[in-house]
């Protein structure tokens, strides 16, 4: 388990000078990425981009609603007497609406990724707005294990910092 931390500067010389400070030190952290004008844009850094977020809650959901859009499509089948799809037999009725039910499971998964938010999505906002009044920011994680300098940082007089959910 690592720890993210982004480090926002209002001054281009001073976040440099860090990067350098930190880049320096032994060991060293597993990551350090200057986000902002001239430099990387936000959306080239995964950790930061909602919408790659919003594809990995998507996927999780698919792993557990596709198997119960499946059998709640059988089930549904079988205890209604509807006989919608009475030209696949007796077998294949049922599958049909099985397979119909994991079509909405997929769908489904879509909307509940698309409707969830988190805490690491209002930070990432906050970032984003950072960025666009000029700021600079500095993504830094350190490996399990490791602690974040937090002196250093400090000396750099930083704007903010914001402390990302361990990963």
């Amino acid at each position: 388990m690592s720890l993210s931390v982004v480090v926002v500067l209002d001054d281009r010389d001073r976040l440099h000078a860090l990067r350098d400070r930190l880049q320096a030190l032994q060991p060293a952290l597993s990551r350090v990425v200057v986000i902002g004008s001239g430099e990387a844009p936000l959306s080239s850094v995964e950790r930061l981009d909602p919408a790659a977020a919003r594809r990995r809650r998507q996927r999780s959901m698919v792993r557990w609603l596709l198997p119960f859009g499946f059998l709640a499509g059988l089930t549904f089948t079988q205890i209604t007497d509807l006989h919608t799809f009475s030209f696949a037999g007796a077998y294949g009725e049922p599958l049909i609406g099985g397979l119909l039910g994991m079509g909405s499971g997929w769908m489904g998964s879509f909307a509940a990724a698309a409707s969830v938010s988190s805490e690491e999505d209002d930070r990432i906002r906050i970032l984003r707005n950072r960025l666009d009044e000029g700021c600079w920011l500095l993504l830094l994680e350190a490996p399990a294990g490791r602690e974040i300098p937090w002196t250093t940082i400090q000396l750099a007089r930083p704007t903010a910092v914001v402390r990302l959910d361990d990963t």
